[in-house]
């Protein structure tokens, strides 16, 4: 398939020989888009989540993965609809902005990128704590890094973007080997931990099922438990690169979701059944990190209970998964470069792509915004708590997209629709709400602040002309975008600890009030949604630049799609 390349597309001369092969190309299988959901939400999260979660909730932590499982579930089947009707490069940048213009595909957009970004950092930083116990002088004992420890982390960066740089064919054949591997080791850790250790009696020692009491369990979700269970999008973002993916989207999103569900709600039973009472001694508060000086709950475990062979596989796998998440989110961060550029939101630079068809100016980018990341959040503790609710508020766009795309463009093919949508979409945006509310106001004021940056460079994109020649700012489609920052922001100032900080509504009636504020923005939004007509200019756009003319192909050769100059 041909089409013309944009100077904004394609870099600059090569003939037309490398015009031809500067396209995003269709590389990505069924199992391989399953895998590199499944392979995202099986990281660091696995090894550190456990015991982390345990810390601040006790074994009452479990409600908390069920409840961040079923959340996630029914952002997943929201987000499967949209990625299957509209299987694009970047998607949750490019929903929003179908659906409500430029500004509201900007915030999220942002918000997105700020999560996406931000994550492959993260998995380094859990891979140097969990080998610092056996490699003295990456972290310091309160598990930051020391300056070796920065110097191998950029490194690893350095690796994950040379593998991306190589083609999404290579990236996606790398990650499905490891998350077989990533499927297998946290399986088999469940089984023998069970076997070998079995204490019912923890479930209630040292202060109870639930000893922090009930506002501990919400802020778990926001402190490991959301971070884990998340990463179904990247089979959005890499929706624009999957053969037949009105198909395997949904299929991917949706089954990685319900399995890495299964998976670490029996990773965290076993975790809280295989502990020795020992163990317990000073309580919840000190559970799994400090069993025999180790830093990796896991692999400690796993040695105390005389197991060095299950060990030497944890402490392998210590590498492999946090490594092969990073690698993913390297990848899909770019996705979401190359998807504000495509809006036009960002300069057309980010949409310039290799010879091998990879958004190498995202990537680069991700390489050094990753580096920067180390110095504000130079331990893992400290930077999920961000990623968890800049991630939570761009999955909150989805919802939202949903309900009005179904109204502006009701004929459109969706191979798959999510059941009940009229009750799921606002209960998905109020469920998206919560969680960002629970991260606690110390979280939100933080990402705020990140997003007025980027506005920043919105307004700079604008006034330089150099980014999309026809962005419009849509500001009536975004009307309720700026309540909802707003409203946000007050509420978790206003709310009780250990969430806010006044206090001034109590904890349980909390709930309702940003339930109640969900709907009311729910309502709004739909009220200032695009018109039909301008939505069909927006989603033209891709069609006319050839962004879906293979989305219902399964040949077995890949499809080649250009890339054209945004709208």
């Amino acid at each position: 398939m041909s089409g013309s390349l944009q100077p904004n597309g394609t870099g600059g001369g090569g003939g037309r020989g490398d015009e031809d092969r500067r396209r995003l190309r269709r590389d990505i299988g069924a199992v391989s888009l399953l895998f590199t959901s499944l392979g995202s939400i099986i990281g660091s999260g696995w090894l550190l989540a456990a015991s982390t979660s345990s810390r601040t909730a006790g074994p009452a932590v479990l409600i908390a993965w069920v409840v961040g499982s079923l959340a996630l579930i029914v952002l997943a089947l929201i987000h499967g609809e949209l990625g299957g009707a509209y299987p694009v490069a970047g998607g949750l940048s490019r929903f929003p902005h179908y659906a409500y213009g430029s500004l509201a595909g900007f915030a999220f957009g942002w918000m997105a990128w700020l999560g996406s970004v931000a994550i492959a950092p993260a998995e380094v930083l859990a891979m140097l704590t969990l080998f610092s116990t056996i490699v003295p002088g990456l972290t310091t004992s309160a598990m930051v890094l020391t300056p070796i420890g920065v110097v191998i982390s950029v490194l690893l960066m350095a690796v994950f973007t040379v593998v991306n740089a190589v083609g999404v064919r290579w990236m996606s054949r790398a990650n499905t080997a490891a998350t077989w591997w990533k499927l297998a080791i946290p399986v088999l850790t469940v089984f023998v931990l069970i076997a070998v250790s079995f204490h019912p009696a923890n479930l209630v020692a040292r202060g109870g099922f639930a000893p922090f009491g009930p506002a501990a369990v919400l802020l778990s979700l926001g402190t490991g438990v959301i971070f884990a269970l998340g990463g179904f999008e990247q089979a959005v973002q890499l929706a624009g690169e999957s053969r037949n993916a009105r198909r395997n989207v949904p299929i991917a999103a949706i089954g990685a979701t319900a399995l890495g569900a299964v998976v670490y709600i029996l990773l965290q039973v076993a975790f809280i059944l295989a502990l020795r009472p020992g163990d317990l001694s000073r309580g919840w508060a000190f559970a799994g990190f400090d069993i025999q000086g180790f830093a990796g709950p896991f692999p400690a475990l796993a040695l105390a209970l005389g197991l060095p062979w299950l060990a030497v596989l944890l402490f392998s796998d210590a590498f492999i998964s946090p490594g092969g998440t990073a690698l993913l989110y390297t990848a899909g961060s770019a996705r979401l470069a190359f998807g504000l550029s495509r809006n036009g939101s960002i300069p057309g630079v980010w949409q310039r792509l290799s010879l091998r068809g990879v958004p190498l100016v995202g990537l680069l980018t991700s390489f050094v915004v990753g580096i920067v990341l180390f110095l504000p959040f130079p331990s893992w503790t400290a930077i999920i708590g961000l990623i968890t609710s800049a991630m939570v508020m761009a999955y909150a766009a989805a919802p939202l997209a949903l309900a009005a795309l179904r109204r502006q463009q009701p004929e459109r093919p969706r191979p798959y629709r999510t059941p009940a949508a009229e009750l799921l979409a606002p209960l998905g945006f109020a469920i998206a709400n919560l969680i960002v509310y629970w991260t606690g106001w110390n979280t939100v004021w933080k990402l705020d602040l990140l997003v007025a940056v980027g506005f920043v460079v919105l307004a700079l994109t604008r006034v330089t002309g150099t980014g999309g020649s026809r962005l419009r700012l849509d500001w009536r489609p975004s009307l309720w975008l700026w309540p909802w920052l707003a409203g946000l922001a007050v509420l978790s100032y206003v709310g009780p600890a250990p969430f806010g900080v006044r206090g001034w509504i109590p904890f349980g009636p909390d709930v309702l009030v940003v339930a109640a504020f969900s709907v009311g923005i729910y309502l709004l939004a739909l009220r200032v949604r695009l018109t039909p007509e301008q939505v069909d200019t927006y989603v033209g756009s891709l069609t006319a630049g050839g962004l879906e003319a293979a989305a219902d192909e399964d040949a077995p050769a890949p499809g080649s799609l250009p890339v054209t100059a945004p709208r």
